[in-house]
């Protein structure tokens, strides 16, 4: 028997995801064309890999034995290829990253730059991607890196196999309409957060990871928010404040696309997020991601926004959360 690495990569998708129609989403092709695949692969096996369970279906003790394999095979095909491309020393290597709206129109760019200067052989491809699909892809391979978030009041749950390396460190800041009144603040304009509690509010679905964090904030601060309009980017809020329909956080990278009536005000709370780079366990030793890494962490210090050298990321010690939990809007 000798199967394809195309058709071992299909069985060992089909064992980590469960479904044929998973495994035809996850890679980009029809549901008839993996059955198909799988469905040959049996053939070459001349052994049952697979059993119906309902509509579901699950590998038999040959299949699973076969899985393993192919799941062996496949990482030492990759570490042939990462092999390969330190011997380049990155010449012609192709890296794609994870990102979403207040990372890919502020850090991305300077990051870019930064490693083109350094590394002109490293080519960056970006996917925009929902931030609650952006590790998961991470660990299913379809990405190398991704960008991920932590909040000081809701740290991120830790995602087996995966390292995270911070590389900022953000404020959050309370913004309100343009000349809405006081809001409690001192002479140097800092407020609290408790100061906002009677204020209507913009804010994220609280299944995203930004709208939980802030609502915890808020409880902690003595209130829950009175939420009018729920926006999961942060450009989408600003604009809504602007228009003078309530008030919201929104972090140094975000206010980027701040518009101009708008008031950015200092929370006294001391809330900020942590932006780090996710990655496999297996990959740290890739000179490729280590450069892309490097280059985003000299872009974030010259924004301002260097993470400590002594901060771990936040949420190591966290349960793993399952996938599709809890999302990480901006």
């Amino acid at each position: 028997m000798e199967p394809s690495l195309h058709r071992l990569k299909l069985l060992h998708e089909l064992e980590r995801r469960g479904t044929v129609t998973a495994v035809a989403g996850a890679l980009a092709y029809t549901v008839s064309a993996v059955s198909q695949q799988l469905a040959l692969l049996e053939r070459e096996a001349g052994t049952p890999l697979f059993e119906r369970r309902g509509r579901r279906i699950a590998l038999t003790e040959a299949g699973l034995i076969l899985a393993e394999h192919a799941r062996i095979i496949l990482a030492a095909v990759e570490d042939a290829g990462h092999a390969m491309e330190s011997a380049r020393a990155g010449i012609g290597t192709t890296l794609t990253a994870g990102a979403w709206a207040s990372v890919a129109t502020t850090l991305l760019p300077a990051g870019i730059r930064v490693l083109a200067r350094d590394h002109p052989g490293i080519e960056v491809r970006t996917r925009e991607l929902a931030p609650e699909d952006t590790t998961g892809a991470v660990r299913d391979g379809s990405l190398d890196l991704s960008f991920v978030l932590d909040y000081s009041s809701y740290p991120m749950a830790r995602v087996p196999e995966l390292t995270r390396r911070p590389i900022a460190v953000e404020s959050l800041h309370a913004v309100v309409p343009r000349g809405s009144g006081d809001f409690g603040g001192t002479e140097a304009g800092v407020i609290e957060l408790a100061d906002l509690a009677g204020a209507p509010w913009v804010l994220a679905h609280p299944r995203s990871h930004f709208g939980r964090a802030v609502r915890l904030a808020c409880r902690e601060a003595g209130f829950e928010p009175d939420i009018r309009h729920e926006a999961g980017e942060q450009s989408t809020a600003l604009a809504l404040v602007a228009a003078g329909l309530g008030v919201t956080l929104a972090s140094d990278l975000g206010l980027s696309t701040s518009p101009a009536d708008v008031d950015v005000l200092p929370l006294s709370d001391g809330l900020t997020r942590t932006v780090s780079i996710a990655y496999r366990e297996r990959d740290a030793r890739r000179r490729p991601l280590r450069a892309f890494v490097d280059a985003f962490s000299e872009a974030a210090r010259e924004m301002g926004l260097d993470a400590p050298d002594d901060l771990d990321a936040p949420g190591g010690d966290a349960p793993d959360a399952p996938d599709g939990a809890a999302a990480l809007s901006d």
